[in-house]
């Protein structure tokens, strides 16, 4: 299995075995859906979405079989994962570091990092030693191959 970590249960909600999971996975809304299966802690309990809800900074899920607060104290602090086969997408967001960024078959470097700014994400790129980024949004990315592990973009020239 190819394990992502989703986020981090933070606390228990209430008394009928709800759980606070702090997250910031690009795919919320693929995942955190009833029947989906999460795997928990160390050792990769596998566990399945009962239901589902987001409340202030968090993801509110129940489990299925698990009704009670006492059943879900374990698993306080641990970290949360999913398996990458069980998405159905070609790639993710974080899949990009290193990519190289080419506009108009020309190379200008590679991402060396992403960060979330806003509901927005970044890509950061190194070119020699200039350093700049790009927002990871239709009007600058044309293409991702993930064959020739390249992101095609426009206006990148503007940017630098």
């Amino acid at each position: 299995m190819n394990y992502i970590y989703l986020g981090k249960i933070v606390n228990t909600h209430g008394i009928k075995g709800e759980v606070r999971i702090i997250s910031d996975f690009s795919l919320k809304k693929q995942v955190f859906v009833p029947n989906f299966k999460l795997y928990i802690g160390k050792t990769y309990e596998e566990v399945i979405i009962n239901s589902y809800r987001h409340h202030k900074n968090f993801e509110m899920i129940t489990l299925k079989g698990i009704d009670n607060i006492n059943d879900v104290l374990k698993y306080k602090g641990a970290n949360v994962y999913l398996n990458k086969d069980d998405l159905n997408v070609s790639y993710l967001i974080e899949d990009l570091v290193n990519y190289k960024i080419v506009e108009d078959k020309k190379e200008y470097g590679y991402v060396y990092e992403i960060r979330k700014n806003n509901n927005n994400y970044l890509l950061y790129i190194k070119d020699e030693d200039k350093y700049y980024y790009i927002p990871y949004v239709t009007d600058f990315i044309k293409n991702v191959d993930i064959d020739k592990k390249e992101i095609e973009v426009n206006k990148v020239g503007e940017l630098r």
